[in-house]
């Protein structure tokens, strides 16, 4: 199901910083946006939907997941073991705070755009992009 406040335009912006963080690092983005948050907590819900994507599978425990739920107005960023084991306490604060800044002004594809380019810029820090890389997970925005 396809969220209609993003328009094509808008989703090709959010895939192609998807693609431009991805050659920054190895690590593996992903999108998922959704009308209404099911769940209580932002960031249970947000783990939900990393399992179903099937985020936890990559090599190095490297996905990020950017969970938008457009209705409730609740977003998460979610990094795999991996990451989390590697980058330091509060790694996702800036890019969080950078992205709701663009959020309390309904621009989400800006603001999910900014906060995939700052990842990616982030975690080439972490987990550089090898001459062997492969995409392991569909750049493509998922919808729920």
């Amino acid at each position: 199901m396809q969220d209609l406040s993003f328009s094509k335009t808008d989703q090709e912006r959010i895939v192609a910083a998807i693609h431009a963080a991805e050659m920054a690092t190895s690590g593996e983005v992903r999108v998922h946006i959704e009308k209404n948050c099911p769940e209580t907590d932002v960031m249970e819900r947000a783990k939900q939907v990393f399992a179903q994507l099937g985020m936890h599978q990559t090599a190095l425990k490297n996905g990020v997941l950017f969970y938008l739920a457009v209705g409730d107005r609740k977003f998460a960023v979610l990094g795999d073991k991996g990451i989390d084991e590697s980058v330091p306490t509060g790694f996702w604060d800036s890019i969080r705070d950078q992205m709701r800044a663009h959020f309390v002004n309904q621009a989400f594809s800006e603001g999910l755009s900014v906060g995939i380019e700052q990842a990616g810029q982030q975690l080439k820090k972490y987990f550089p992009r090898q001459d062997n890389d492969t995409n392991e997970l569909s750049d493509d925005i998922s919808f729920g």
